[in-house]
This record gives C-alpha cells, structure tokens and sequence, in this order.
C-alpha cells in the first residue's frame, strides 16, 4: 500500500476513535514530514519498504530536526514527532499492512522539559492596570479572557469555546466541554472572578461567551490580542498559557498541596503537575535562610 493511502486510513482511524481534531493534525503534519522527505531521497513510498533505517536517516535529517523557518527544534517537539511516527508504524503493523514494525528500534530523546515561566507580581500589575485602561469593548474582552485565565487556570482553548451556558456564577463553576483529550470536566473559580464574569455577560443568556465582532473569538485572534497586550506591558518571552502557569504557581505557594493543584489543572496524571514543584523559589529562599 502506498504510504499516503495508509496515512489516510491512519487518520481516519484516528477519528473514529475519537482523538481530537488538535491531535489529528498533529500526526497528519509529521506523517506528511516523513512522505515528504522519503519522496524527495528517491525512497519508496510503499509502506512495506519503509525499514528502521530509513526511519533513522529521517531523524537524523534537518526535515526532522530542524524548524521551517530555521533553528534547530526543541527536543520537546522532536520527541512529539517521534511519537506520531511510532504510532503511525504501529498502526501500519496492527492492521497488517507491513509483516514488522519499522520503528520498533525508535526511542524519545531524552530530555527535561524547561521549567515554567509564570508571570511575576509586578508583571501582573502592569498587565491589569493597562486592561484595566482599556477604553473599547474589545480591550475590556480582552481583558475578561486574561483574567479568566489567570483566575481559574484554564487552557485558551477551553476559554474561547465557553458559551454563557456553560457558566454556573451562584456557585463559582464553569463546565469545560473543550479541555486536553477530549476530557468534558468543571472548573472553579473565586468569587471575585465571579462576579466580574456575572458584569461582563450584562444580560446575555447564551451564545459564545468571547465575541469578535459577532461571532465566536478564534484562538489565533486571542493569541494575537493577547501578544499584543504582553508586549505593551513589557514582558517577553510569554506567551496565554503564562497565565495557567501563573495560576498553578500562585495555588501551589498558597496551599502547598501538589494534589491540590493537579485537580485545579486537570492534570490527568501527577507526573504532569510536578513542573511547578521547581519553581516555588520563595519556600526555598525562605528555607535557606535567604
């Protein structure tokens, strides 16, 4: 079989059983990657000839190590490649495609994942008092997303696929029906927090609950906004997810409780929530004296 024909059948099956369309596209941008390279080296596209050597020539090649727009990756995003393509063989091996696996020999680097990058007090400070000046209906959106971010620690993309519905004020709790996985869950979130959303809806008892100019805020557009905003209050090198960090960060100095704020994050898996173990440098000034 032809490797794009059995890249297809791959995503497909991919979607039948249920893995976000995030998660599709991610293995349908690495497979490409592979049937690009193996076509442009004269190699066969028949899946039966794809070999565990043919499998390292492309990880070792720049199409597999390097970005498109130059630099080399970070071992993070190789590893993630590496994980598509394990997958994707397996896949091919699984339903009978190929007699032997041909990435039985591929292992993930090695690799520590950089530690998080919260928004520090006096960052916070300046990034509220410049929304908080914001004198348009997008600035006051915006600065509605941010804080929402910030005070409950959900992803953006749970966020901006938030409808008015979804939210339960007497109570402080906003159904997530878009989180990592696919996973529906709740979230919780502080009084104050609340109450600014109860002010922001004004009345509104349904539909998205981030507009642009009618209809539902896209990530890319949110993303955008919220670069801009980071920018003007001059902090760089962050980027929408600093806000969950910085929630994570702040819940695990307040309560210390590692647990805790797995359940806050919905982190599936502790091994997840143990990044914001390193940077509580406060408790470590504090225990050593400093």
């Amino acid at each position: 079989m032809h490797l794009q024909d059995a890249l297809q059948g791959y995503l497909r099956q991919l979607a039948a059983d249920g893995r976000s369309t995030h998660t599709i596209g991610q293995y349908h941008r690495h497979g490409s990657a592979l049937l690009t390279w193996l076509d442009a080296h004269g190699a066969s596209l028949d899946a039966a000839d794809l070999t565990p050597d043919l499998l390292a020539r492309f990880f070792a090649s720049d199409a597999a190590r390097n970005r498109k727009g130059g630099g080399a990756k970070k071992a993070t995003s190789t590893n993630a490649m590496r994980t598509s393509i394990r997958c994707f063989a397996a896949h091919l091996h699984a339903a009978g495609l190929i007699a032997a696996n041909p990435a039985r020999l591929l292992r993930r680097a090695r690799c520590t994942p950089p530690p998080p990058r919260p928004l520090h007090e006096d960052e916070q400070a300046r990034l509220r008092a410049l929304l908080a000046a914001a004198p348009d209906a997008e600035g006051q959106r915006d600065r509605m997303l941010l804080e929402l971010l910030l005070g409950s620690g959900i992803r953006i993309g749970s966020a901006l696929a938030l409808d008015v519905g979804d939210l339960d004020l007497s109570h402080g709790e906003i159904t997530l029906r878009t989180g990592k996985n696919n996973r529906p869950t709740t979230a919780l979130i502080p009084q104050g927090l609340a109450e600014q959303l109860q002010q922001f809806v004004a009345g509104r008892t349904a539909g998205p609950l981030f507009l642009a100019r009618g209809r539902r805020l896209s990530t890319r557009q949110a993303q955008r906004r919220i670069g801009i905003w980071l920018r003007r209050a001059g902090i760089q090198g962050r980027s929408a997810h600093a806000m969950r960090h910085t929630f994570a960060t702040l819940l695990l100095a307040r309560t210390g409780d590692l647990r805790l704020v797995q359940a806050a994050l919905n982190h599936a898996s502790i091994a997840s929530t143990t990044i914001y173990a390193q940077v509580d440098r406060a408790r470590l000034r504090a225990a050593v004296g400093r």
